[in-house]
């Protein structure tokens, strides 16, 4: 009677979502969850389906994600709709995060080829936002352009350092945002090059 349930970490590889977010919508009742007498929490697979298909996921997440699509993840109203105005007249499709949780969401079910990720936030920062791309195999294709008006060489070499593709200080201007993201997103279109 035990096939039709889950663990945390088993219904994280089933929706290429980290456990802690996992936990967190276990946690918030938004993933119907019971605890065994072992004090194990376990998810049946018809309530891990449910919510599935109510947030639009998935298995896997596996497809290749399109180059026009681009997540902005920024607590900053003005810099979200700022950035919506200038990428979706170049042509872009855009989804908006006011969070790290929120992104986690949109990455599987948008499936963006970029992120644009502001580094302070309430609750998860972009440090962390970028660290579970980066280390989760279903998501580490995903460029990701750290942008902050925080500006300094600690932040810099941290978030370098957790896998950001590029970083941008803010205020920066719309040609210097636009070159940033055609490199991206022309690096991601081209086959890796393997050295000599």
């Amino acid at each position: 009677m035990t096939e039709d349930l889950l663990t945390v970490p088993q219904a994280a590889r089933h929706c290429a979502m980290s456990r802690g977010t996992i936990w967190k919508y276990v946690k918030s009742g938004e993933i119907k969850a019971f605890m065994t007498p072992g004090g194990q929490y376990r998810i049946r697979q018809t309530d891990f389906n449910a919510f599935m298909k109510r947030n639009n996921m998935y298995p896997h997440a596996s497809d290749e994600p399109d180059s026009q699509r681009i997540l902005l993840v920024d607590d900053e109203p003005k810099i979200l709709k700022m950035l919506t105005t200038i990428l979706s007249s170049a042509g872009y499709s855009l989804k908006t995060a006011k969070d790290g949780f929120d992104a986690g969401v949109k990455l599987m079910t948008f499936k963006p080829g970029l992120v644009i990720l502001d580094l302070i936030m309430p609750g998860m920062d972009g440090f962390e936002v970028c660290r579970q791309i980066k280390t989760n195999a279903d998501t580490a294709h995903i460029k990701v352009l750290a942008v902050t008006g925080h500006d300094c060489q600690e932040n810099r070499d941290r978030i370098l350092s957790e896998g950001a593709d590029a970083y941008l200080t803010k205020p920066f201007f719309r040609n210097e945002l636009m070159q940033t993201i055609d490199v991206l997103l022309k690096e991601k279109s081209q086959p890796e090059k393997t050295s000599a």
